[in-house]
């Protein structure tokens, strides 16, 4: 995707999300809650902007210092299956929301990361999460978290699969 068309994509989003707080606020303003929703909104970005601006500083990063051939032969499209599986395996161990994967996922494709791949990245992050898995196994039990990710075990690399073969066909 190109750079004029990734910007307006991120405007409209921008505005649409604009449109929305602003709308939600005058509702607050109207019910007596406004102040206590913007304390709350201030509260959770002051929780989650270090780890915000640390996530795209290294995205940012990723763009500039990864050297092109070693991510189109580990990650990219040369990679095959080797890069669904380090996609996998990357996303599984990456800690945070979506607020630190998605950033990386963006650098990573604009350095040339495989679409298939980093599917396999948000897949295997969102599904097999090893950081989260002690609290599910404190919550929920060994015996279920076991039974869960043996359930999810191919999904990622079939995710990137998946996307590696749609991603040829709509370009």
């Amino acid at each position: 995707m190109n750079e004029k068309k990734r910007d307006s994509k991120m405007l409209v989003a921008t505005i649409i999300m604009a449109v929305l707080a602003i709308a939600l606020v005058l509702i607050g303003y109207y019910k007596g809650e406004h102040a206590s929703g913007l304390r709350h909104a201030m509260i959770m970005t002051m929780q989650i902007l270090p780890l915000l601006v640390l996530a795209f500083i290294i995205a940012g990063m990723a763009q500039v210092l990864l050297p092109h051939e070693a991510i189109a032969k580990w990650i990219g499209n040369e990679s095959g299956m080797k890069g669904i599986f380090i996609g996998t395996v990357a996303g599984a161990f990456t800690p945070g929301g979506p607020y630190v994967s998605m950033p990386i996922v963006a650098g990573l494709l604009r350095s040339g990361a495989s679409m298939g791949t980093m599917v396999a990245y948000m897949t295997g992050w969102s599904l097999w999460a090893f950081s989260r898995l002690p609290l599910e196994i404190g919550i929920l039990g060994w015996r279920f978290a076991f039974i869960r990710m043996i359930s999810v075990l191919i999904l990622p690399p079939i995710a990137g699969l998946l996307a590696q073969g749609i991603s040829r066909i709509i370009r």
